[in-house]
């Protein structure tokens, strides 16, 4: 798990760094007079060229990649809204806890805890991550009221809502353009196996696609551009084609009011991933990777479960709880079968999500 460099630190070091080669380069001509000053001029060039000045950016991605040094990172995206507990319930826990408590009780997940890359969108949701000592990276807004406007829960479709997912979408294509692979996670995502065995293979080389996503429902064919997609599960590999379907991704923003998972779908259906652009897609098979649209299948295979068909913050973090009670609930019985050597007698029944079904029975709640 990273640690946070403060934001004056981090300047600080930049500053000393070019304050420093810079008295080097005068020291340099002050000492070798005799040269040419073609050579001088030359050599000073090259010094301060040489220089590599990092952004906060860059240290961050370091940090989350540096526990497999393949610069592959977990990037997931939180706001006010996630870090504190919803309004008009008791329960203080947040949508960060239940994300976080995935890869605590999961299979094979607490050790990608490190290759993550928490993104908060405004000042609470970075002071929280900063506190538990998570890998933190401020998305930064235009001024103080739109930092202030970027907290709390969005109404769904609101302007407010676009406009944060499509300044997601802005980051992500810079952490492409750094060779930086990622895989991308809402925050109402929980992890309860590795993806990544499934996404790229056991030896990282037995799958060749360039873009994998999660789908709402899923029809049986990997490669149909046909699928619901859902933009809040999916992984890119860093190469010239996923830059490209960035780059056109994020440059249809201003030609729609809608929000940037529905831009790709159009992409997607229109065949411009695919046939325009020459990105390797596949869509993710719902038995891996589930979620509240579809009813969970197998426990025994299930990956990710995410909180998707669902219309408040209220419900998702009520509803992703019970999901962990019954992960919880099912390893206790998997060892106990395994202990006495009995198979499954009782096939394993997730309890009903309430909380999210019901949810759109109040047309003034909002969602996220």
């Amino acid at each position: 798990m990273g640690y946070h460099f403060s934001k004056i630190n981090q300047k600080s070091l930049v500053s000393v760094a070019i304050f420093s080669t810079l008295a080097v380069g005068i020291l340099y001509l002050r000492v070798w007079p005799s040269s040419p000053s073609s050579d001088r001029d030359s050599l000073l060039l090259s010094t301060i060229n040489n220089v590599t000045v990092r952004d906060e950016l860059d240290v961050a991605l370091e940090r989350a990649s540096s526990t497999v040094n393949d610069k592959t990172v977990v990037i997931v995206v939180i706001n006010r809204a996630y870090v504190e507990p919803a309004r008009g319930t008791r329960d203080a826990t947040t949508m960060l806890d239940n994300f976080l408590e995935g890869f605590w009780v999961g299979q094979g997940t607490r050790e990608l805890v490190g290759m993550l890359l928490v993104v908060a969108v405004d000042q609470p949701a970075y002071d929280r991550c900063v506190f538990m000592r998570l890998n933190c990276y401020k998305m930064e807004a235009a001024g103080e009221a739109d930092d202030h406007a970027a907290g709390g829960e969005k109404l769904y479709m609101s302007a407010g809502f676009i406009d944060m997912m499509w300044r997601r979408t802005f980051l992500l294509l810079e952490v492409l353009k750094r060779g930086y692979s990622f895989i991308f996670t809402d925050a109402d995502v929980v992890w309860l196996r590795n993806p990544f065995p499934i996404l790229i293979g056991k030896n990282k080389s037995e799958t060749t696609e360039d873009f994998q996503i999660s789908t709402d429902v899923y029809n049986g064919d990997p490669h149909s551009p046909e699928h619901l997609i859902n933009t809040g599960f999916y992984y890119v590999r860093s190469n010239n084609q996923t830059i490209r379907m960035f780059e056109s991704w994020y440059g249809r923003r201003d030609n729609s009011s809608k929000k940037e998972q529905d831009v790709l779908l159009e992409m997607s259906r229109g065949g411009v991933l695919t046939s325009e652009l020459g990105v390797r897609t596949r869509y993710l098979d719902t038995a891996w990777f589930s979620g509240f649209c579809s009813d969970i299948k197998d426990v025994g295979q299930v990956v990710t479960v995410h909180a998707n068909c669902c219309r408040s913050i209220i419900a998702k973090v009520k509803d992703l709880k019970v999901v962990i009670g019954d992960w919880k609930r099912w390893k206790m019985l998997a060892a106990h079968w395994k202990a006495t050597g009995r198979r499954r007698a009782i096939p394993f029944r997730w309890t009903g999500h309430f909380g999210c079904w019901n949810s759109w029975n109040n047309h003034n709640v909002t969602t996220q």
